[in-house]
């Protein structure tokens, strides 16, 4: 990059003014990691100081049967096949108090777009979750999953909404943005919900106070520009709504090893070889330098595995995802060495060995409790990046 570029980009984030489509661009032409994430430390220490907030969750998938195919899934089942699942209400309940330990506060559920099940399954799933974990804040379903509610209720996505928030819903997922220039959308996407209808949707849900994530999977067939026009969509709408509370880059991944059947659903893998780590960082450090107006950007460990999630908080994230056991959505795919499960007392480790203070929050990011950060009297305790 161009020397007088770099410092007219420097001035501009350390004036806070606002960055744009060029600038965003520029800044991925940039080889000086160093100096993105430097940049991106700035402005996230600037908006959460030395700290890192993490959460203690449980995913639970109640459905992998889907109507969609979508070029990079590897969760989705059809009816009929070998390893397709759908839980009784009952089972589900059941697997989400199983997982009640460690003081659990979020469950996050994600489905297939399953064919015949009832409208009626979802609020009421909910609605018996929360009855049995009443302490528990439920973040659930994608803006794909409403509008297919949408079509086999015959509601809108206003009514469900209502529905869903009276069964005891506090949060929608981030999912099904991926990415939202058709240009690339239409040759991953195997369903009807792109950008009109993912954005009314979250609309919608900031319209009735919910605090939404918003997300982008990266590193599969498109390009930094791309990503630079999803995440100016997600700022203009956050300018209208103010809604969301998270960003969160997903970290496309290959089939490496599906789960029983040894069937390849990944159709992008061929003509694709995944972000690597430094793609990665660059991607958290642009994300987090053009998107000024959400308070907080998140680096899920399960898909960057626990090093490159590390040095993503030096790198503009100040959040590392939960306690997550059993993530089915990429541990159908990926087999590079992410574990499973981090306990509390792990994502504390990860966080102070980071050079961070760990502080615990829930879905709405209020502060559960706040915990010691590295002991400042070991020379070798790591420290965050110097400003």
């Amino acid at each position: 990059m161009d020397v007088g570029l770099k410092r007219e980009l420097e001035e501009k984030v350390r004036a806070g003014e606002r960055l744009t489509r060029e600038d965003g661009i520029a800044l991925y032409e940039s080889d000086d990691l160093a100096w993105l994430g430097g940049l991106a430390h700035e402005v996230r220490t600037r908006k959460n100081g030395d700290v890192v907030h993490f959460n203690v969750n449980r995913h639970l998938n109640m459905t992998n049967v889907c109507t969609a195919s979508c070029a990079y899934c590897s969760f989705q089942r059809k009816p009929g096949e070998k390893d397709a699942y759908t839980m009784r209400i009952e089972e589900a309940v059941r697997l989400a108090t199983e997982m009640r330990g460690e003081s659990l506060t979020e469950l996050h559920i994600v489905n297939g777009l399953h064919p015949t099940l009832p409208w009626r399954y979802y609020p009421r799933s909910l609605k018996a979750l929360k009855e049995a974990l009443p302490e528990v804040s439920l973040k659930a379903f994608t803006a794909t999953e409403i509008h297919h509610f949408e079509t086999i209720s015959g509601l809108t996505a206003s009514e469900i909404l209502d529905e869903l928030i009276d069964a005891g819903l506090e949060s929608l997922t981030g999912g099904g943005a991926e990415i939202f220039d058709w240009e690339i959308r239409q040759h991953i996407v195997d369903h009807r919900t792109h950008w009109e209808d993912w954005s009314r949707i979250h609309r919608l849900a900031h319209e009735k106070g919910l605090k939404t994530p918003c997300t982008m999977l990266y590193g599969h067939i498109e390009e930094p520009r791309h990503r630079v026009d999803h995440v100016l969509r997600l700022r203009e709408l956050q300018d209208e709504t103010g809604g969301f509370q998270v960003f969160i880059p997903l970290r496309y991944q290959h089939d490496f090893v599906d789960m029983q059947d040894g069937k390849v659903r990944n159709r992008l893998q061929a003509r694709t070889t995944m972000a690597t780590g430094a793609e990665a960082l660059k991607t958290f450090a642009v994300s987090r330098l053009l998107f000024d107006n959400v308070p907080h950007v998140k680096v899920f460990w399960v898909m960057h595995g626990v090093q490159t999630a590390q040095l993503a908080l030096q790198h503009g994230a100040d959040d590392m995802d939960g306690s997550v056991v059993e993530y089915k959505i990429t541990h159908d795919a990926d087999n590079y060495g992410t574990p499973n499960k981090l306990g509390r007392d792990d994502l504390l480790d990860l966080i102070r060995d980071a050079g961070f203070r760990p502080v615990e929050r829930n879905t709405r990011y209020e502060i559960i409790r706040e915990y010691p950060g590295p002991d400042a009297d070991r020379r070798e305790t790591p420290q965050p990046m110097r400003l």
